[in-house]
Parts: C-alpha cells; structure tokens; sequence
C-alpha cells in the first residue's frame, strides 16, 4: 500500500483511530482464546455494535472446513489448535534475501468476510509475551483481526483494509516502538507518526523521461532549435531502419504467419473505410473526389508513410475528423413531416426503370469548401489544392521548429476527449447515412402539391396510368427497413467475431478468427446481398469513368484567393497536427509496454494466505516495463505527413494522417497478449509486439491493386455494411478508453468497481467530478464539429486546442493537481 499515493489508506487508518479496538498486554495465550477475547470485545464496543450479527459464529467462519471437523470432533470443548494453517485468509509480511524468503513471524493479520455484518471493524491485539502458533508464527505478538461485509467496494474490501495495516506493521522499527507503548492513545500517537513517515518515505524523486515521450518536460527554447527534433529522430530511427524489414523474417523468432495474417487484416481494415470515406466525400464535394481517387490516394500516401515514417506502426489514412472539417451543410429535414416529390419521365426517354426522387424541398450534402467555392464563384480543384498546400507548409514548418513538444502539455484525459469524439463521428456519419435512406424511401411519396390521390391512381393495377408504370420503381418501405437490418447485423457480425476471437485456446482457430474477422464479415454480407439484391436495389456508391491524376489550375486563382486558403489551411493544419501526434502517442502508449526479461523479478512484499483445505501462496509481483523497443519520431513524422499531403493536394486526392483506431489496432494484431487476472477482474495485457513496415506496406500495396476491383465487385458492397462498419469502429474503439470506463462507474455499484489506480488513490467524488467536466468538454467539442451551420466545423480545431489551457490551467482550480495527475496516470 503506497501512503503517499492511495487515499484509501489514510481513509482506513482515520476510520479505525475513529472507532479504535486495541487490546494491550492480552494474556490470553492460545489463537482460540485471543480470537475470542478479540471478537467480544468488537461485540461490546457501542459504537461497533452489530444488533444482527452473532459473533460466535464468526469464529467459525475465521477458520477453514477443517478446523470446523476438528470441533465436531471435540464437540464436548470448543478448543481448536493453535496452528495458523487452519485460519481461512490471512496476511504475513515476508522479506526476500539471498538465501530466500524470509517470514515476519512477530504479526498477523487474520481476514473474515461476514455477511450479516454492516460495515468493517479492525481489533488489534497486542500479546503479553510472544507466542508459537505453529510454522513461521513461532513468535507472534500483534494480532489484527479485520472483518468485514461480503458485498464492499473493491478498495474497501477485507483484502485492501488488510494491506494498509500489513504495510504499516512490516516494519521492524515500528513494532518495536509499540511494545514502549503504555495506553491506547500512545498506541493510536504511533500509528499516526507511522503513516506520516511511511507517507515521506514513498514520495518518488523525479525521474528523467525518454526523449521518445510525446509528454518528456523539455525546454520551450527548443523550439527556437530549427530541425533539431527531426535530427534526433532520425539519429534514433535509421540504425534500426533494417531491423524494420528483418524482424520475424530472419533469424529463429520468426513470425511470417502473423505477418500474413496482419496484412490481411489491415488491408480489410483501411480498404472498407476507404470506401465509405471516399463515398461522404463523394456526396460532400459533388463528385470531385470519389472513392476511386480515395483509394488511389491512401495507396500513394500508405506506401510512402510505410517506407518513411520513423513509426512504421501508425496508419495512415483519410479520417473522420478529415471528413467533419470538410463537410458542411446537411439536409435539413422534419422526420415526421417528410415531403417527397414523385419525379415522372415517360417511358419513351428512357431505357432503365426509375424511382421515386427527392425534391429541391430539401437542400443536399454540401461541402464546405465546396460551398465557399460556389458563393465566390471559386474553382474547387484550384482552391482545394491552395488549402492543402498552405497545410502541408504549416505542418513541414511544424515539425522543423518542434512544434511537437507541445504534446507535453496533452494529457492522456485530453487524448481519450478526442478518442471519443473521433468514435461519435463515426456513429455520427452511420446515423446520417441511415436517416437518409429512410427520408429517401421511407415515408409514402406525394406529388409537389401534396396530394396523394394521383400516386394511388397511378399505381393501381387497372389504373390510367399503368402504361406508364414500367418506367417507375417504387419506393417500398421494406427496402430502408433492410438497410437498417443490413447494417445492424454488419455490427452484430463483426463484434461477435470480435468477442468470438478471445475465447478460442487453439492456435489455429484463434489466428483465423482474430485476423480474418474483417474479411469473414465482409464476404458474409456481400454474399448475402447477392442473394437479395435482385429484388431490393440496395444504395451503393458512385463510380465514375474519368482521368484521375488532374493537376490543380492555380492559375484560375486571385492573389486574393489564395490569401484566404491560408486561414483554411492553418486550421485543418492544427486537426492534422493534433490528431497525428496523438495518434501515435496512442500507439506508443504504456498499455503497448511489455516486461523486459532479465529485469523481470517477482518482488514479493506481503504473502496472502487463502486457504480451502490446503495451502495457497499468492505473491504480489512487480515488473519493471519498457515502451515499444525502437522508439518514435514525432517531428519527421509531422513533417512527412505535410510532404504526403502536398502530392494529395495537387493531385485533388484526399488528405491524410495517422488514423484511430486503426493504428492502435495494428499495434493489437502484432502483439503477442496475455490475460491477467486482478481483484476478480480479467485484463489482457501485452507481453511483445514485432514492430515491422512490411505489414503496412503489404496492405497498402494491396489496396493500390483493389482499384482493378473498381467499379465490380467493390461496387457491390451496400452502403449499410459501411454504415455497419463504422458503428463497428465506433464501438471496438472505445474498449480500453479510460473516459469510457468512468462514465460506466456512474452507473454501477460500487462493490463492482474495477480495482484501478484511480479508484484506489483518489476520492469517488473527485472521479465523479472530473468526468462530468470531461463530459462537458466532449459535448462542446460535438457541438462544434457536427453541428449542420456551414461554417461552424471550419473552426473546431481551436476548440481542440482550447482543451490544453483547459486541462493544464483551469481544471486544476476545481480539482486538486494531484488527484488529476493520479487519474492521468497509466495503470501500472
């Protein structure tokens, strides 16, 4: 237990010197005989009265199926042996040397679970002359019984009151003062003198962070040292440039199936985004960039990203905080009142049948930019390529001048913000996509008039118009409810695959589940839509049949006009920057570290006896942990993602960075993991991750040949699938987002928190607190990128970076520094 750090402990040495039940000079010279002196006077104390409990049952619970034979066995005289082995859970201190471990023979701490009790109560006992209890008790003088109720949060349960109390009684010195002690508040003035030094003695000197640490407390005059970061970053990145390619390929280690397997994955995951992206920004800038440029564009920047980057794990990818900054004005519609208009054309004009169309009721998905262009009267491709520029030259500016040690001020609470901001935007966009199929062929179709009587005539079977029928397709109200089912079961499938993957113990099953999740999902659905789609016409995407590589006319550019791109471009340089370095922070987060082999110990410091008929040890083991090997490179990255986007900007292809989740889930499908068990709780930790370009290069190459799919068969994947699959990344992102777990505390009993860091050192109010103002930070920060005015998402990068002086100056006037640097901390 760390006095210093947990307020749990305090909180349990103050309730008992509130309620103290202390014994002195006991005489009493058998474990039975103390026990029972112990609980009697528990019982009697009235301010520890407990009108419902029988403590001499309690004795019988203290010790084990065994000793209780024993007493039926010797029925005539309750006397049971004075061997330790037979009591049910206890604590003893051990010290580990160099012959072995060593136990503390002088205390023990006895734990009971009682369920008739209300609340916990501590006894200590302090023998008259020591005793011989049986092995490695052969000299016991303290005795701290601990009972408390079964159902109990999980720091306030038996186990975690006994840890405070073995922490403070392992020490020597300690024990020694409290035999000069005379009377209780002398017994209590020691306890009190023994938390303040245990409190002094565990404060942490500060320790020198990595130079790879996005938060490493560097100097602000660094900024001033031009390509400074990018040297350093290259100095740590080249000597392990080869090691990039050969690892898990040569040498005994090797990993080539995972490797496959990981591509594949990988592959599946960027591909499929790529089309739904490519689809919104299709619909977003009227058709100026598609899905075809969209995966051309992800291929040319993947590979270079791949071969270049000095974090081979991140990927990069055109993402939906990307998408949210360009799209602008959304269709505004009444879902109770939709009007749609029924657009009739004469079979003569037409070969193909058509449908019901959406009138000019409703105004259509209109970009921002592209929207900008329309009022001036602007050419797209021309000032796209003018913001992209200017962005490109603020992000290569940016990872000269170091720009990057800012993330130093990016705690991990302002990373799991956008985290979760990114997951709602792609629920967002699978909510707009749906919404739009059901006002499009939901609802019954009226004429521009609103009158429905023509419609019915028209299409009755005998009815004037049903010459005119052939041309004209219904819009059924099966179709849309299908969609919907689509992609509902497009989730269902990919997360049950994704929950299937850890229950599988063979080999085999586990690889082709865990990494073939994404292309098992995606052949279902085509398949099934294959089935159905004769007689449903599901919505797909736009192919269109032109040059691709165009080159922008800045000639048809003002000066003006090129002035203005820069505020656009400073802006979305601020998302890129913001959201490539913590992604990769992300990625090289402590929950990617694993433990280093010849500086793995087991340091065992309390030994917990459970015992159920036989021995049982548990020791408490701490590993000393390292981040992933090679190390990151902020600045070159920053740099390289402005020189990336510069070809995507003259070429009209969308933009990109490193992307989430899918750079944290590479990280996931390259790491050899483990699960942990902890206070009930079942964790995963990572024990190894290969860190190799070639999984990411192989996919992106991969998804450089998928354009020879376009427009069949990648055309017949419907639009609800890729709904689906962002409610898929939406909700598999959130798994392991700390913000995520503390809203899940508000609503749940507090016998059923997890045993995290932040639930044992800091106040549940200050939990409580601190996540109802992130909350509101994450509504604001909603607010602002998804709210449908045209302008408004243009300037929510700032908000974004509003967060830092809100986290690093204003949060800590409401919340104590050090409760929020404990919940900013990594569980260790």
């Amino acid at each position: 237990m760390n006095f210093e750090e947990e307020i749990r402990a305090h909180r349990d040495l103050d309730g008992f010197l509130a309620r103290a039940s202390i014994l002195l000079d006991e005489t009493a010279a058998s474990l039975d005989d103390v026990l029972k002196k112990m609980l009697r006077h528990v019982g009697q104390e009235s301010h520890t009265a407990e009108p419902s409990c029988n403590f001499e049952e309690v004795m019988s619970i203290l010790f084990t199926d065994a000793a209780a034979q024993e007493v039926n066995e010797k029925a005539h005289s309750f006397v049971l042996s004075d061997d330790v082995h037979l009591l049910s859970e206890t604590i003893q201190g051990v010290t580990a040397t160099a012959t072995g471990v060593q136990y503390q023979q002088s205390w023990l701490c006895i734990l009971c679970n009682v369920k008739s009790l209300q609340r916990r109560h501590v006894c200590i006992s302090r023998l008259e002359r020591p005793q011989n209890w049986g092995e490695n008790c052969c000299e016991v003088r303290y005795i701290i019984l601990i009972l408390a109720p079964h159902k109990m949060k999980s720091t306030k349960t038996a186990m975690e009151l006994g840890r405070t109390f073995a922490t403070i009684f392992s020490d020597i010195t300690f024990r020694q003062r409290l035999l000069e002690t005379k009377t209780q508040e002398e017994f209590k003035e020691a306890l009190v003198q023994q938390r303040h030094r245990l409190t002094i003695n565990n404060q942490k000197p500060a320790t020198v962070e990595e130079e790879t640490d996005p938060h490493s407390h560097k100097p602000l005059v660094d900024f001033l040292r031009a390509g400074r970061g990018i040297y350093e970053d290259l100095c740590r990145r080249l000597p392990l440039y080869t090691s990039d390619f050969t690892d898990g390929i040569v040498g005994s280690n090797k990993t080539i199936l995972k490797y496959i397997t990981t591509a594949i994955f990988l592959y599946i995951a960027i591909l499929l985004p790529a089309i739904a992206f490519g689809s919104l920004n299709d619909e977003s800038t009227r058709g100026e960039i598609d899905v075809q440029k969209t995966i051309i564009g992800q291929s040319i920047g993947g590979v270079v990203y791949s071969l270049f980057a000095g974090s081979p794990l991140v990927v990069p990818l055109t993402t939906a905080p990307l998408a949210i900054f360009i799209s602008g004005k959304q269709p505004r519609f009444d879902l109770p009142q939709i009007c749609i208009s029924l657009v009739i054309v004469p079979h003569s004009t037409t070969s193909a049948p058509l449908c019901w169309r959406q009138s000019v009721l409703t105004e259509g998905c209109l970009a921002v930019i592209r929207g900008i262009c329309d009022d001036y009267n602007l050419n797209f491709p021309a000032f796209y390529a003018c913001i992209g520029l200017w962005n490109s030259l603020f992000l290569i500016l940016g990872g000269i001048f170091n720009v990057s040690l800012l993330m130093k001020l990016f705690k991990r609470s302002t990373e799991e913000i956008i985290a979760l901001f990114i997951s709602i935007a792609f629920l967002g966009d699978a909510l707009k996509g749906t919404i739009k199929i059901f006002h499009k062929y939901y609802h019954t179709p009226q004429l521009l008039n609103g009158s429905t009587a023509e419609v019915h005539r028209l299409t009755a079977p005998n009815g004037t118009g049903s010459a005119g029928m052939e041309s004209l397709v219904l819009c059924t109200r099966e179709r849309p409810v299908l969609c919907l089912l689509l992609m509902l079961g497009t989730l269902w499938l990919g997360y049950t695959l994704y929950q299937f993957k850890r229950r599988f113990i063979y080999v085999f099953i586990y690889l082709f589940v865990c990494f073939f999740s994404y292309k098992t999902l995606l052949y279902c659905i085509v398949l099934y839509c294959s089935f159905i789609s004769n007689q449903y016409k599901f919505p797909v995407f736009n192919f269109y049949k032109r040059e691709i590589f165009i080159v922008a006319p800045f000639n048809l550019l003002s000066p003006l006009s090129v002035l203005s791109a820069m505020g656009l471009g400073f802006l979305l340089a601020l998302l890129i920057f913001i959201d490539q370095n913590i992604v990769v922070s992300l990625t090289n987060a402590p929950e990617n570290r694993y433990p280093l082999g010849p500086a793995n110990r087991c340091c065992s410091f309390f030994c917990l006896h459970r015992r159920l008929g036989f021995n049982l040890k548990m020791c408490v083991c701490v590993c000393v942990c390292v981040r992933l090997l090679k190390g990151t490179a902020y600045h070159w990255d920053l740099m390289l993602s402005g020189f990336i986007n510069i070809l995507m900007s003259v070429l009209g292809l969308p933009w990109m960075h490193a992307a989430f989740p899918h750079s944290t889930l590479h990280v996931r499908q390259l790491a050899y993991v483990e699960q942990r068990v902890e206070g009930g709780h079942l964790y995963e930790t990572i024990v190894s991750v290969k860190e190799t370009r070639l999984t990411s290069l192989a996919a992106n190459l991969l998804i450089g040949v998928s354009v020879l799919l376009l427009p069949v068969p990648l055309q017949w994947i419907p639009k609800p699938v890729l709904y689906g699959l962002f409610l898929y990344i939406a909700l598999t992102s959130i798994d392991g987002n700390q913000l995520c777990d503390r809203m899940a505390l508000l609503l749940k009993e507090q016998t059923s928190y997890p045993p995290t860091h932040y639930i044992r050192k800091v106040p549940q109010r200050k939990i409580h607190y601190f996540t109802g103002l992130q909350m509101v930070q994450l509504l604001v920060l909603c607010t602002f990128g998804m709210y449908p005015l045209p302008y408004m998402k243009m300037i929510f990068p700032l908000f974004m970076i509003l967060l830092l002086p809100i986290r690093n100056n204003l949060l800590p006037k409401i919340i104590e520094a050090k409760y929020l640097d404990v919940i900013d901390a990594q569980h260790m």
